[in-house]
């Protein structure tokens, strides 16, 4: 269904938590929800439910609810599941495998054709049947196959030479775990940054606020 205004930031990052939570639903056999009853379950209001969805032109009925597998599939489809984007991965260091071996990048929207290090004992072993490349053949590899995106669990000072490395070569959006913002302003890059330590920060906030409460 397409969108014909531009979607907040707040209500494209709730939209992977309905998918989850429907994928959930689907594997007890529910094949309707209202929004009343899908705010329950996700700590949300039913209004903030229907508010997000008619951002994509409304789903469901008046005192019928929402299909389930149909929602299921109509927001899967807006974010794009259901095509897939090549990708590599830069860094085969702990993170990195952890993160090629476990992601289902395939439900996800993503095929991972590539791994990358600058380690040479690390060439030629591999992660998820994917054999380690040096990144000195990047281009390469970018020339030949022509990944759109590039998931980078490479050290902090490796990130923006490699980067940019990675713009020329043609990669246009990056999942980055490295803790080093990459300046795309201006230019038509997309940036996911995944700071954990920012993560845990906020969680000790949390506690800090719980333990003052008590």
């Amino acid at each position: 269904m397409p969108v014909e205004k531009e979607v907040s930031k707040a209500v494209i990052r709730r939209l992977p938590r309905y998918y989850r939570f429907l994928g959930e639903l689907l594997k007890t056999g529910t094949e309707r929800i209202s929004s009343r009853e899908l705010a329950e379950k996700m700590g949300l209001t039913a209004s903030q439910i229907r508010q997000d969805l008619n951002c994509f032109g409304g789903f469901g009925q008046q005192g019928y609810g929402y299909n389930i597998i149909e929602l299921h599939k109509e927001i899967g489809h807006i974010l794009g599941l259901d095509v897939k984007t090549d990708a590599i991965l830069i860094g085969a260091g702990n993170l990195g495998r952890a993160i090629a071996n476990h992601m289902p990048f395939e439900e996800r929207g993503f095929s991972l054709i590539g791994i990358f290090d600058q380690d040479p004992a690390l060439f030629g072993q591999k992660v998820r049947n994917i054999p380690i490349q040096s990144t000195d053949d990047l281009e390469t590899f970018c020339k030949a196959q022509h990944p759109f995106a590039a998931f980078l669990c490479t050290p902090k000072t490796a990130t923006l030479p490699l980067s940019e490395r990675l713009i020329r070569a043609g990669i246009q959006a990056f999942w980055n775990f490295s803790h080093c913002d990459i300046p795309v302003s201006g230019r038509n890059i997309v940036v996911e940054n995944v700071h954990m330590s920012d993560s845990l920060m906020t969680l000790s906030y949390a506690i800090k606020e719980i333990q003052r409460k008590s």
